[in-house]
């Protein structure tokens, strides 16, 4: 599975507006959290993905599935994901943020690329795809040095579309 199969395109963010100071107290981290996702759920609304009295609850569903345990998975990425009766396929969107944001990463460091996952609740087959094809493609770090040097949404979907299925 490519990512360019499940990221909607035009939700792409390359520049989240989310800011925050380093080394910000863990309610801070919180907001950040709810934020971000906020920010990347709406992005998938705007983009006409999803209808606009989802977004709240599909942003609940994601910080419920962050309680389990951080999608904040290390080198500097995280993965936040739900499954959600609000969607009939598997949508994604990928946001970067310029200066890095802290997302409880399991490494303790600060998030530069997000990459956010919905599925419907009746194909977790999908859902076990497309975040092992994130994970596979995030741990190749020419690909993620790419990424977070792209500066437009057009050249992150280049690079998505150009990418090969091995990352």
């Amino acid at each position: 599975m490519r990512l360019s199969n499940f990221i909607v395109r035009d939700a792409i963010i390359p520049a989240l507006s989310v800011t925050a100071a380093a080394g910000c107290d863990p309610a801070t981290v919180a907001q950040v959290k709810e934020a971000v996702i906020h920010e990347m759920v709406s992005a998938l609304r705007d983009a006409g993905h999803i209808h606009s009295e989802d977004v709240n609850e599909i942003v609940k569903a994601i910080l419920r599935r962050e309680q389990l345990g951080t999608t904040g998975i290390g080198r500097n990425i995280a993965i936040p994901h739900s499954r959600h009766p609000a969607v009939d396929r598997l949508i994604g969107t990928m946001a970067l943020s310029r200066a890095g944001l802290p997302f409880d990463s399991l490494d303790g460091e600060v998030v530069y690329v997000f990459v956010l996952l919905i599925s419907p609740h009746d194909r977790p087959g999908d859902h076990l795809r497309a975040l092992e094809a994130v994970v596979r493609a995030m741990r190749n770090d020419e690909f993620v040095r790419r990424l977070r040097n792209c500066q437009t949404r057009e050249e992150i979907w280049a690079l998505l579309e150009g990418a090969s299925p091995e990352w």
